[in-house]
């Protein structure tokens, strides 16, 4: 068994049993109304222990109003976060801190207990299971288009791409984002020199991180001349981070999945999108039709960008994404800057029945900054 399919226990079985239960779930898209009824048991759960922990949390349950949703849960903004430390736990009971942010910008300051942390790395454990990319008898070679690791860094998509690294042994690992001793430089050149050698071994290639630096990447083979390549079969991109500070170079996802195809041989199922935050760490990660749809242990709204009432699929508004399964931090309910809409899982056409959601965009150009935005700063003038 992987180590992170191990069973984790929460904080206090006595007080948190539907939590346990729901996390424990492993079937990472079930649904039904078995699991509506636990979820909303779990939330209660995880309302009330922050309740009785977080005066914060505690004086906005209070206030909020009755919204005709199956659970209460009180909305609080991504960007609280980046202006205010709010524990539900002693310091003492910090496992990891993690930021959102990259050099510069507005950082969230999010902690974790050992439960937290574990569950959600168990939840991506899961998903992984799910789709047979848990691999332990067959190496891999890594190209990480994220931050190589230093000392202090506590970046919450350093963290989420190096973690990826334990579902298959590595032959070889490089990173985009080389470390300096000063900060971190984009090195298209060594991805490209990483690319060259992978193409030649026989393991296959797992190609994760920030979609706009692969993009840059084949740009950058591209205008060097240089004849497609073919990675070995097997080979797995998992993208995540986004565009943002370079959107008006971004090309559409199916246009960046059919380059990956054409310039390193990945078949597009084998290459898919991710949503995840540091202040929502319940992994939503793409099926092989490019959907990214809930896990059994989160639910995601759509909120009216004017009311913030609760909307309908197919309309846009505010992400609002909700799971108990935080007992650290009081964000098991966090409304996103992101814009997105909601859709039945029978509109996807895949073999998952559970919503699936599209993000529109952001709903903030000037303050709304994220891993990406720093990251993006280190392309310029090298692209």
């Amino acid at each position: 068994m992987n180590p992170h399919l191990a069973p984790i226990g929460v904080p206090d079985p006595d007080l948190l049993p539907h939590v346990q239960q729901l996390c424990d779930l492993t079937d990472p898209y079930a649904c039904g109304p078995a699991e509506d009824e636990l979820f909303a048991a779990a939330m209660a759960e995880t309302n009330a222990w922050h309740r009785e922990r977080s005066a914060f949390f505690s004086a906005l349950y209070e206030r909020m109003e009755d919204d005709g949703a199956p659970f209460r849960a009180p909305l609080v903004h991504a960007n609280f976060f980046k202006r205010h430390e709010v524990l539900s736990i002693p310091r003492d009971e910090v496992d990891l801190h993690l930021t959102s942010s990259g050099t510069t910008g507005q950082k969230s300051q999010m902690f974790f207990d050992r439960w937290t942390i574990r569950s959600a790395q168990r939840m991506v454990a899961r998903i992984f299971e799910h789709n047979g990319w848990i691999t332990p008898e067959q190496e891999v070679n890594y190209l990480l288009y994220s931050y190589e690791p230093a000392r202090d860094l506590k970046l919450g998509t350093s963290f989420t791409d190096n973690y990826l690294c334990d579902f298959a042994p590595a032959r070889n690992v490089e990173h985009a984002l080389r470390h300096t001793g000063n900060g971190h430089e984009f090195d298209p050149f060594g991805c490209i020199a990483a690319l060259q050698r992978y193409a030649q071994d026989d393991a296959p290639v797992r190609i994760l991180g920030f979609p706009a630096f692969l993009f840059f990447t084949l740009e950058r083979m591209r205008a060097l001349g240089m004849p497609p390549l073919t990675l070995p079969e097997g080979s797995l991109v998992i993208l995540g981070g986004g565009w943002k500070g370079h959107t008006d170079r971004q090309i559409g996802k199916d246009e960046l999945y059919a380059r990956v195809t054409e310039q390193l041989g990945i078949p597009s199922e084998r290459i898919r999108d991710t949503f995840g935050s540091v202040e929502h760490c319940i992994p939503y990660i793409e099926c092989d039709h490019h959907r990214l749809h809930a896990p059994v242990w989160s639910r995601v709204f759509i909120r009216s960008t004017r009311t913030l009432e609760p909307l309908p699929y197919g309309e846009t508004g505010y992400l609002h994404l909700v799971s108990p399964y935080i007992t650290s931090v009081p964000a098991q309910s966090v409304l996103m800057g992101d814009l997105a809409s909601l859709h039945p899982g029978e509109e996807c056409g895949c073999a998952l029945d559970t919503p699936w959601f599209t993000i529109h965009g952001r709903a903030g150009v000037s303050r709304n900054r994220s891993c990406a935005v720093a990251a993006a700063e280190l392309m310029k003038g090298m692209s």
